[in-house]
């Protein structure tokens, strides 16, 4: 009997269970698993090329941007062809678009690329809008475009990870790990032309960036491409020879060596040239990639035919063992039917995803079977318990548990260490880019939005009877420092700012940097305002120590010694405080700071203020007064008078200057240098500026159709002007051109009769004002430079100064001393020798007058020749009798 039954039952059970449960197992898993690496093959292929496709947009997107500015065009290069240019990068980039759009649509919706390419596609709207919108800078839209171009190719390498991480052969893995470098080849190439026009068209810090992306980019390609010699077959490296070496690729590569070495010696023009070359290696490169991909999945393929042949020949053989098992126990083993019978139950219910016990009953081999169901169960219970540990979130449990034995235990283990490395690498991701989004790049300091987080939220803590205090840092002479010493001396000088400031405070307290210049120390616990002002005391000794910048510990290369400043505002909000966080909390005590160092700055720089009560009235005087203003402008209460300007050598009325006058309800006239200097403090001066712009404009329109009794007669003499001041703040206003250009067309004014009076302060504080200045200057509208000589612009500087009229201060022209009397001939003299015309201003004595003319002035204005007037007045204004002061 015990022999029938090891012919008969045993023999049969072991058969299915060694054959069946492992072959099957084993066959089933690797036919799975050829198909998916086949599916997720096609899917990277298919992210390959709507990332391919993404990035023909790019280099017509540039174009089209950079060649819509004028400027930028003329800067580019283009000249002449930038109509021609952008029409052509119309084209191009709508071709683009369909094509990119048609690789979108062959994406079949069961795709596992499918879900990556429509998070894409809504990328790609939101890249297209800010390109098509016109009002983003071209440094941004290239990084718009990398940055999608970055994402899809993550997202297929993850698939082509996924890939080889299904256990496919040593054929298989190869072939797929030739693709992957096929395909990092592929993205550099189809990059270097459009970063490298970017970093030629762009001007200032963008281009220093732009020219760091593009030399990456080059450098990564010019890597990549030695790298052919680990294809894994000669055919490929062949083919990856011939791509490489081919005359497009070598044109391509000559060419942007020669810009790399020698930035911006070709133009844009130049480097557009190189479309077609770099479109046909792209083209090579990618009939390269379809050759790799094609060879990946002729070997998946090949394979999965295999294991569906390994898969029915184990089912067959052990369908045939198991039907002969069946008729042997049928005839001679009834007995082992209940044993049986409870094994297959438990089976059953494993098989169904119940994890239960398996019984061990029945002769010894039905035993041996029952033993290996319950390991294969505890296998999976082991499995489980790392999937509720991932669930959890507990990672190093998820490794602590051991796997399953034997080859699905490596594979299910080495997947869940994956997904740890995964998870892990997110996480550190997000604690990095949670920390660049609230820290300063330069100083490392937390940035203006997290400073004050920090400050709310420390003012929320504040417990009853303490105080917060906060120290408003504003560097003195640092612009000296940059136009002296260089942007790359600022930078060196503000991060060690940054130290000397963390050095001064206590442990918890906090320092950040809210942009350019302006630092802000949050202190806790403040027990009296006297410690404040101590540590502010601290911090402007700390600050005014001499830097020593550009120094080079490798090449031992001395720096040079450089100072600054710190002005220090304190405000404190808590118990017994003058100041108070109040509604608005952070902003409030920020903004209290402010005017407290503006008042140390104001009383000679280098010292502590602090918010007082006296700040406090100010603020709020100053508050109301803006939203008086506001609603004055709206109701029509402000006038304009006009200061006519008189010509020194024939007495003629050489224009006029627009002045804001102001009559408030209920409380009689406010002086201009009151109500202008509040407008000023906020976007409010920008507002009076455009109704002076429109009022002043209208008013000489209608002069000219009018002919006042002082003007010339049609055709004799020059027609007067009307000059209008314009505001540092309205200056830095990107609408300001619009805001000119819509005056001028509402009153019908030629350009050439508005001057626009901007004060010498303003170049000297705001960098960007020369080149803003220029572009007015283009449209035919003057420039002049109002209270010449109170600022610290130089004569040498004059040629290059965007102007054509110099005002010489009041207090120079009212001066009896010898050396201020030089210094406004030597004015008047330098500015003639530079083409720009003189006008004196504050003339009130014939003395004056007489000898402002002597050294041949052009014009002047004072309330000797003019009081500013209301506009009837104006008109009916004439030249007092001042015997022969002036002519």
């Amino acid at each position: 009997m015990w022999q029938h039954l090891a012919a008969l039952v045993v023999v049969p059970l072991l058969a299915t269970g060694v054959v069946t449960t492992g072959s099957v197992l084993e066959r089933s898993r690797e036919l799975a698993e050829a198909g998916q690496a086949g599916s997720l093959m096609r899917a990277a292929t298919e992210l390959d090329t709507v990332r391919r496709a993404v990035e023909s947009e790019l280099l017509p997107t540039l174009t089209r941007n950079v060649t819509r500015d004028r400027e930028q065009a003329l800067t580019a290069g283009f000249g002449d062809q930038r109509a021609v240019t952008y029409l052509t990068a119309v084209n191009r980039l709508q071709l683009a678009r369909q094509v990119t759009d048609r690789a979108v649509a062959r994406i079949p919706g069961t795709s596992p690329a499918a879900l990556r390419t429509a998070l894409a596609v809504e990328r790609l709207r939101t890249v297209r809008s800010a390109a098509d919108q016109g009002t983003s800078s071209t440094d941004a839209l290239a990084g718009l475009y990398l940055d999608l171009s970055d994402w899809l190719a993550h997202a297929e390498e993850e698939v082509i990870t996924r890939t080889t991480a299904t256990g496919l052969s040593d054929r298989s893995a190869l072939a797929v790990n030739d693709v992957t470098l096929v395909a990092a080849l592929t993205q550099q190439a189809s990059r270097e032309l459009p970063v490298t026009f970017t970093a030629r068209v762009l001007e200032g810090s963008p281009r220093v960036r732009a020219r760091q992306r593009s030399a990456h980019v080059l450098g990564t390609y010019r890597e990549l491409a030695g790298t052919g010699s680990e294809l894994s077959t000669s055919r490929m490296r062949l083919r990856w020879a011939e791509v490489t070496g081919s005359g497009s690729a070598r044109r391509v590569a000559e060419v942007l060596a020669v810009e790399t070495t020698s930035p911006g010696r070709l133009s844009g023009p130049e480097l557009l040239g190189l479309e077609e070359a770099s479109a046909q290696r792209d083209r090579d490169l990618a009939a390269l990639l379809e050759d790799a991909v094609d060879t990946a999945v002729v070997a998946i393929d090949s394979e999965q035919a295999g294991a569906a042949r390994r898969l029915r020949t184990t089912v067959l053989v052990s369908l045939l063992v198991l039907a002969g098992a069946l008729a042997a126990a049928l005839a001679e083993g009834r007995w082992l039917a209940g044993s049986l019978r409870r094994l297959a139950d438990a089976a059953r219910r494993v098989g169904r995803g119940e994890l239960v016990d398996v019984p061990e009953s029945g002769p010894r081999e039905v035993r041996t079977a029952a033993r290996a169901l319950a390991g294969a169960v505890a296998g999976l219970r082991r499995v489980r318990e790392q999937a509720d540990a991932l669930s959890r979130g507990d990672l190093a449990g998820a490794l602590r548990e051991h796997p399953v034995r034997g080859p699905l235990g490596e594979a299910v283990q080495a997947s869940v260490q994956q997904l740890v490395r995964a998870v892990q690498q997110r996480e550190e991701l997000q604690g990095e880019l949670a920390h660049q989004a609230a820290h300063d790049p330069l100083t490392g300091l937390p940035n203006r939005a997290a400073a004050l987080r920090l400050l709310s939220r420390a003012l929320d803590a504040c417990a009853p009877g303490a105080a917060t205090g906060l120290l408003f840092v504003d560097l003195d002479g640092f612009k000296a420092v940059n136009d002296t010493a260089g942007h790359a001396a600022g930078d060196a000088v503000l991060r060690e700012v940054a130290d000397r400031l963390r050095a001064c405070v206590r442990d918890g307290d906090v320092v950040g940097r809210l942009g350019g210049d302006e630092f802000v120390v949050l202190v806790h616990d403040v027990v009296d305002e006297t410690d404040l002002v101590r540590l502010g005391e601290r911090v402007v000794a700390s600050v005014r120590r001499p830097l020593e910048v550009g120094a080079d510990r490798v090449t031992r290369t001395a720096g040079r010694a450089v100072r600054v400043g710190a002005s220090v505002g304190v405000a404190l909000a808590g118990a017994g405080s003058a100041g108070s966080a109040g509604p608005g909390g952070a902003e409030v005590l920020l903004a209290e700071a402010d005017s407290a160092v503006y008042r140390a700055k104001s009383r000679g720089r280098g010292r502590v203020e602090v918010f007082d009560d006296v700040l406090r009235e100010e603020l709020t005087a100053r508050s109301d007064l803006q939203s008086a203003l506001r609603e004055g402008l709206r109701r029509g209460e402000l006038t304009l008078h006009y200061q006519p300007v008189v010509g020194l050598a024939d007495g003629s009325l050489a224009g006029y200057e627009a002045l804001a006058r102001w009559d408030r309800p209920g409380a009689g006239p406010v002086r201009p240098d009151v109500f202008v200097a509040a407008a000023e403090a906020s976007s409010l001066v920008c507002d009076l500026g455009r109704w002076v712009l429109h009022e002043a404009t209208a008013q000489l329109a209608r002069w000219r159709c009018e002919r006042p009794v002082a003007w010339p007669a049609p055709g004799e003499g020059t027609e007067p002007t009307i000059a209008v001041n314009v505001s540092g703040r309205h200056l830095a206003e990107p609408r300001l051109l619009e805001d000119v250009a819509d005056a001028l067309a509402a009153s019908g004014l030629p350009p050439h009769l508005l001057v626009l009076e901007i004060t010498e302060t303003v170049l000297v504080d705001d960098p960007g004002a020369t080149a803003r200045l220029q572009r007015l200057r283009a449209t035919g509208v003057a420039v002049a430079i109002d209270d010449f000589g109170t600022g610290f612009t130089s004569i040498g500087q004059l040629p290059s100064t965007p102007a054509d009229t110099l005002k010489i201060d009041r207090s120079f022209v009212a001066s009896t001393d010898a050396g201020r009397r030089g210094l406004v001939a030597l004015t008047v003299h330098a500015a003639h020798t530079f083409g720009l015309r003189v006008v004196a201003e504050g003339v009130e004595e014939p003395e004056q007058l007489r000898w402002l003319r002597e050294q041949g002035c052009d014009t002047a204005q004072g309330y000797l020749l003019g009081r500013p007037l209301p506009a009837g007045e104006a008109a009916a204004w004439a030249l007092p009798a001042l015997g022969t002061a002036v002519v």
